[in-house]
Protein backbone atom coordinates (compact mmCIF):
# COMPACT_ATOMS: atom_id res chain seq x y z
CA UNK A 1 0.00 0.00 0.00
CA UNK A 2 0.98 3.03 -0.42
CA UNK A 3 1.02 7.07 0.19
CA UNK A 4 1.73 10.21 -1.88
CA UNK A 5 0.16 12.95 0.07
CA UNK A 6 1.71 16.27 -0.76
CA UNK A 7 3.72 17.90 2.24
CA UNK A 8 6.05 20.56 3.29
CA UNK A 9 7.93 21.96 0.70
CA UNK A 10 5.30 20.63 -2.32
CA UNK A 11 2.95 23.01 -0.86
CA UNK A 12 1.78 26.02 -3.41
CA UNK A 13 2.09 28.69 -0.87
CA UNK A 14 5.61 27.82 -0.09
CA UNK A 15 7.09 27.38 -3.24
CA UNK A 16 5.49 30.93 -3.96
CA UNK A 17 7.71 32.24 -0.90
CA UNK A 18 10.95 30.65 -1.82
CA UNK A 19 10.52 31.71 -5.74
CA UNK A 20 10.40 35.32 -4.43
CA UNK A 21 13.31 34.56 -1.96
CA UNK A 22 14.74 33.17 -4.99
CA UNK A 23 13.99 35.89 -7.06
CA UNK A 24 15.47 38.63 -4.44
CA UNK A 25 18.87 36.48 -3.50
CA UNK A 26 19.61 36.41 -6.90
CA UNK A 27 19.09 39.57 -8.59
CA UNK A 28 21.37 41.08 -5.47
CA UNK A 29 24.01 38.41 -5.84
CA UNK A 30 23.94 39.75 -9.57
CA UNK A 31 24.43 43.33 -7.90
CA UNK A 32 27.48 42.11 -5.32
CA UNK A 33 29.44 40.98 -8.37
CA UNK A 34 29.04 43.83 -10.75
CA UNK A 35 29.60 45.35 -7.42
CA UNK A 36 32.71 43.78 -6.45
CA UNK A 37 34.44 44.31 -9.70
CA UNK A 38 33.67 48.14 -10.25
CA UNK A 39 35.18 48.57 -6.34
CA UNK A 40 37.82 45.48 -6.07
CA UNK A 41 36.52 44.60 -3.05
CA UNK A 42 37.08 40.44 -2.37
CA UNK A 43 34.93 40.46 0.58
CA UNK A 44 31.66 41.71 -1.82
CA UNK A 45 32.55 38.99 -4.15
CA UNK A 46 32.51 36.65 -1.07
CA UNK A 47 29.63 37.51 0.03
CA UNK A 48 28.09 36.86 -3.39
CA UNK A 49 29.46 33.29 -3.56
CA UNK A 50 27.96 32.98 -0.19
CA UNK A 51 24.49 34.10 -1.20
CA UNK A 52 24.82 31.72 -4.34
CA UNK A 53 24.94 29.13 -1.54
CA UNK A 54 21.43 30.45 -0.73
CA UNK A 55 20.34 30.61 -3.68
CA UNK A 56 21.12 27.01 -4.79
CA UNK A 57 19.65 25.96 -1.63
CA UNK A 58 16.50 27.79 -2.83
CA UNK A 59 16.71 26.33 -5.94
CA UNK A 60 17.44 22.46 -4.77
CA UNK A 61 14.35 23.51 -2.80
CA UNK A 62 12.26 24.52 -5.54
CA UNK A 63 13.22 21.32 -8.01
CA UNK A 64 11.97 19.03 -5.28
CA UNK A 65 8.50 20.62 -5.26
CA UNK A 66 8.50 20.75 -9.18
CA UNK A 67 9.85 17.37 -9.80
CA UNK A 68 7.94 15.63 -6.93
CA UNK A 69 4.75 16.65 -9.03
CA UNK A 70 5.91 14.95 -12.35
CA UNK A 71 4.46 11.71 -12.91
CA UNK A 72 6.30 8.38 -12.46
CA UNK A 73 6.36 6.28 -15.99
CA UNK A 74 7.44 2.70 -16.59
CA UNK A 75 11.42 3.71 -17.19
CA UNK A 76 11.44 5.83 -13.64
CA UNK A 77 9.00 4.04 -11.73
CA UNK A 78 10.06 6.79 -8.81
CA UNK A 79 9.38 9.99 -10.64
CA UNK A 80 12.39 12.19 -11.07
CA UNK A 81 13.04 13.27 -7.49
CA UNK A 82 16.23 12.39 -7.36
CA UNK A 83 16.96 15.23 -9.48
CA UNK A 84 17.56 17.22 -6.70
CA UNK A 85 20.31 15.40 -5.43
CA UNK A 86 22.50 15.51 -8.52
CA UNK A 87 21.83 18.89 -8.34
CA UNK A 88 22.87 18.76 -4.94
CA UNK A 89 25.99 17.07 -5.73
CA UNK A 90 27.45 19.75 -8.69
CA UNK A 91 25.95 22.71 -6.02
CA UNK A 92 28.84 21.29 -2.80
CA UNK A 93 31.10 20.85 -5.35
CA UNK A 94 31.09 24.35 -6.74
CA UNK A 95 30.49 25.97 -3.24
CA UNK A 96 33.86 24.86 -1.92
CA UNK A 97 36.10 25.82 -5.52
CA UNK A 98 34.53 29.30 -4.76
CA UNK A 99 35.52 28.58 -1.23
CA UNK A 100 39.08 28.11 -1.39
CA UNK A 101 39.25 30.14 -4.52
CA UNK A 102 38.73 33.18 -1.84
CA UNK A 103 40.28 31.88 0.76
CA UNK A 104 43.61 32.02 -1.31
CA UNK A 105 43.01 35.55 -2.68
CA UNK A 106 42.12 36.76 0.50
CA UNK A 107 45.23 35.54 1.95
CA UNK A 108 47.13 36.58 -0.83
CA UNK A 109 45.72 40.32 -0.28
CA UNK A 110 46.61 39.96 3.50
CA UNK A 111 50.33 39.56 2.65
CA UNK A 112 50.51 41.65 -0.22
CA UNK A 113 48.26 44.68 0.66
CA UNK A 114 48.13 47.59 -1.55
CA UNK A 115 47.73 45.53 -4.91
CA UNK A 116 43.79 46.22 -5.53
CA UNK A 117 42.47 48.97 -4.52
CA UNK A 118 39.55 49.14 -2.55
CA UNK A 119 36.49 51.43 -3.25
CA UNK A 120 34.85 52.11 0.04
CA UNK A 121 31.82 53.79 -0.70
CA UNK A 122 30.82 51.41 -3.27
CA UNK A 123 31.57 48.60 -0.85
CA UNK A 124 29.43 50.14 1.83
CA UNK A 125 26.40 51.01 -0.73
CA UNK A 126 26.41 47.47 -1.99
CA UNK A 127 27.07 45.61 0.98
CA UNK A 128 23.52 47.64 2.62
CA UNK A 129 21.67 46.70 -0.50
CA UNK A 130 22.43 43.07 0.14
CA UNK A 131 21.84 43.29 4.33
CA UNK A 132 18.48 45.13 3.32
CA UNK A 133 17.52 42.40 1.09
CA UNK A 134 18.53 39.14 2.77
CA UNK A 135 16.36 41.10 5.73
CA UNK A 136 13.25 41.29 3.31
CA UNK A 137 13.71 37.40 2.30
CA UNK A 138 13.97 36.40 6.05
CA UNK A 139 10.74 38.27 6.75
CA UNK A 140 8.98 36.50 3.70
CA UNK A 141 10.52 33.23 4.80
CA UNK A 142 9.78 33.68 8.55
CA UNK A 143 6.23 32.71 8.70
CA UNK A 144 6.61 29.30 6.80
CA UNK A 145 9.72 28.03 8.21
CA UNK A 146 7.64 27.35 11.47
CA UNK A 147 5.62 24.63 9.12
CA UNK A 148 7.98 23.38 6.88
CA UNK A 149 11.21 22.11 7.62
CA UNK A 150 12.71 22.64 4.11
CA UNK A 151 11.96 26.47 4.13
CA UNK A 152 13.37 26.39 7.98
CA UNK A 153 16.54 24.96 6.01
CA UNK A 154 16.41 28.21 3.12
CA UNK A 155 15.38 30.56 6.10
CA UNK A 156 18.71 29.22 7.92
CA UNK A 157 20.79 29.99 5.02
CA UNK A 158 19.39 33.68 4.08
CA UNK A 159 20.10 34.32 7.87
CA UNK A 160 23.65 33.26 7.24
CA UNK A 161 23.56 34.99 4.16
CA UNK A 162 22.52 38.20 6.46
CA UNK A 163 25.32 37.76 8.25
CA UNK A 164 28.09 37.89 5.72
CA UNK A 165 26.20 41.29 4.25
CA UNK A 166 27.02 42.32 8.02
CA UNK A 167 30.76 41.74 7.90
CA UNK A 168 31.16 43.32 4.43
CA UNK A 169 29.09 46.71 5.88
CA UNK A 170 31.76 46.35 8.72
CA UNK A 171 34.78 45.87 6.51
CA UNK A 172 33.46 48.74 4.70
CA UNK A 173 33.71 51.16 7.05
CA UNK A 174 36.94 50.77 8.35
CA UNK A 175 38.44 51.17 5.22
CA UNK A 176 36.31 54.38 5.05
CA UNK A 177 37.59 55.18 8.22
CA UNK A 178 40.92 54.00 8.43
CA UNK A 179 42.13 53.13 5.08
CA UNK A 180 43.02 49.67 6.25
CA UNK A 181 42.25 47.69 3.02
CA UNK A 182 43.14 44.54 4.59
CA UNK A 183 39.71 44.71 6.23
CA UNK A 184 38.17 43.39 3.44
CA UNK A 185 40.33 40.17 2.83
CA UNK A 186 39.58 39.42 6.50
CA UNK A 187 35.89 39.89 6.06
CA UNK A 188 36.30 37.69 2.44
CA UNK A 189 37.69 35.24 4.49
CA UNK A 190 35.36 35.16 7.43
CA UNK A 191 32.68 34.61 5.01
CA UNK A 192 34.46 31.89 3.34
CA UNK A 193 35.04 29.87 6.43
CA UNK A 194 30.97 30.27 6.76
CA UNK A 195 30.08 28.47 3.39
CA UNK A 196 32.80 25.45 3.93
CA UNK A 197 31.16 24.01 6.78
CA UNK A 198 27.91 24.36 4.58
CA UNK A 199 28.93 22.97 1.64
CA UNK A 200 30.27 19.57 3.30
CA UNK A 201 26.59 19.18 4.94
CA UNK A 202 25.52 19.46 1.67
CA UNK A 203 27.50 16.80 0.19
CA UNK A 204 27.65 14.70 3.51
CA UNK A 205 23.66 14.86 2.60
CA UNK A 206 23.92 13.66 -0.93
CA UNK A 207 26.46 11.06 -0.30
CA UNK A 208 23.46 9.75 2.42
CA UNK A 209 21.02 9.40 -0.15
CA UNK A 210 23.00 8.06 -2.68
CA UNK A 211 24.35 5.08 -0.21
CA UNK A 212 20.66 5.17 0.43
CA UNK A 213 20.79 5.32 4.29
CA UNK A 214 18.01 5.80 6.51
CA UNK A 215 17.38 9.55 6.64
CA UNK A 216 18.66 11.35 9.80
CA UNK A 217 16.54 11.12 12.62
CA UNK A 218 14.76 7.96 11.03
CA UNK A 219 14.89 5.31 13.95
CA UNK A 220 14.68 2.06 12.26
CA UNK A 221 13.72 0.09 15.68
CA UNK A 222 11.74 2.07 17.08
CA UNK A 223 9.48 1.83 13.74
CA UNK A 224 9.91 -1.71 13.92
CA UNK A 225 8.59 -1.92 17.68
CA UNK A 226 4.83 0.02 16.60
CA UNK A 227 4.74 -2.37 13.71
CA UNK A 228 5.45 -5.24 16.16
CA UNK A 229 2.40 -3.31 18.40
CA UNK A 230 -0.16 -3.76 15.96
CA UNK A 231 -2.08 -6.41 17.01
CA UNK A 232 -2.16 -9.19 14.62
CA UNK A 233 1.31 -9.05 14.01
CA UNK A 234 3.41 -11.60 14.97
CA UNK A 235 7.08 -10.28 13.36
CA UNK A 236 8.49 -8.13 11.12
CA UNK A 237 11.68 -8.85 8.93
CA UNK A 238 13.49 -7.04 5.77
CA UNK A 239 12.46 -3.63 6.94
CA UNK A 240 14.70 -0.90 4.85
CA UNK A 241 14.31 2.95 4.88
CA UNK A 242 16.11 5.09 2.63
CA UNK A 243 15.23 8.80 0.71
CA UNK A 244 14.60 9.07 -3.14
CA UNK A 245 15.50 12.82 -2.62
CA UNK A 246 15.50 15.62 0.81
CA UNK A 247 12.21 14.86 2.39
CA UNK A 248 10.93 11.65 0.47
CA UNK A 249 11.72 8.82 3.10
CA UNK A 250 10.62 5.39 1.46
CA UNK A 251 9.89 2.10 3.52
CA UNK A 252 9.48 -1.38 2.36
CA UNK A 253 9.05 -4.47 5.22
CA UNK A 254 7.38 -7.96 5.18
CA UNK A 255 5.01 -8.07 8.15
CA UNK A 256 3.84 -11.97 9.48
CA UNK A 257 0.38 -11.77 10.39
CA UNK A 258 -0.85 -14.44 12.95
CA UNK A 259 -3.70 -17.16 11.18
CA UNK A 260 -6.77 -15.93 13.64
CA UNK A 261 -6.16 -12.40 11.56
CA UNK A 262 -5.75 -13.87 8.18
CA UNK A 263 -8.70 -16.20 8.48
CA UNK A 264 -11.54 -13.11 9.97
CA UNK A 265 -10.50 -10.55 7.58
CA UNK A 266 -9.03 -8.36 9.56
CA UNK A 267 -5.17 -8.27 6.79
CA UNK A 268 -6.85 -5.19 5.40
CA UNK A 269 -7.35 -3.46 8.78
CA UNK A 270 -4.07 -4.00 9.38
CA UNK A 271 -2.59 -2.90 6.54
CA UNK A 272 -4.12 0.00 6.97
CA UNK A 273 -3.34 0.53 10.72
CA UNK A 274 0.67 0.06 9.49
CA UNK A 275 0.19 2.82 6.84
CA UNK A 276 -1.03 5.13 9.20
CA UNK A 277 1.37 4.81 12.10
CA UNK A 278 4.58 5.42 9.30
CA UNK A 279 2.51 7.91 7.45
CA UNK A 280 1.44 10.11 11.19
CA UNK A 281 4.19 8.59 13.80
CA UNK A 282 7.45 8.96 10.81
CA UNK A 283 5.99 11.18 8.07
CA UNK A 284 7.27 8.33 5.56
CA UNK A 285 5.30 9.33 2.16
CA UNK A 286 5.99 6.18 0.93
CA UNK A 287 5.64 3.17 2.49
CA UNK A 288 4.72 -0.56 1.25
CA UNK A 289 4.19 -3.68 3.16
CA UNK A 290 4.03 -7.14 2.64
CA UNK A 291 1.97 -9.35 4.13
CA UNK A 292 2.86 -12.93 5.31
CA UNK A 293 1.31 -15.55 7.22
CA UNK A 294 3.34 -17.45 9.94
CA UNK A 295 5.39 -20.28 8.21
CA UNK A 296 5.47 -18.44 5.21
CA UNK A 297 9.23 -19.25 3.62
CA UNK A 298 10.63 -16.72 1.29
CA UNK A 299 11.17 -17.95 -2.34
CA UNK A 300 15.23 -17.17 -3.05
CA UNK A 301 17.75 -16.68 -0.52
CA UNK A 302 18.13 -13.42 1.49
CA UNK A 303 20.14 -12.13 4.42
Amino acid sequence: MHDHAPTGIRGAGNRRLLAISLAITATVMVVQIVGAALSGSLALLADAAHMFTDAAALVIALIASTVAARPANDRRTFGYQRAEVFGALVNGVILIVLAVWVAVEGVSRLMNPGETEIAGGLMLVVAIVGLLANAVALWLLSAAQRRSLNVRGAYLEVLGDLIGSAAVIVAAVVVITTGWEQADAVASLLIAAMIVPRAFRLLGEVMSVLAESAPRGTHVREIRDHILSTPGVVDVHDVHVWQLTRGAPVFTAHVVVDDAALADGRAAGILSGLQDCLSQHFDVEHSTFQLEPAGHVEHGAHT
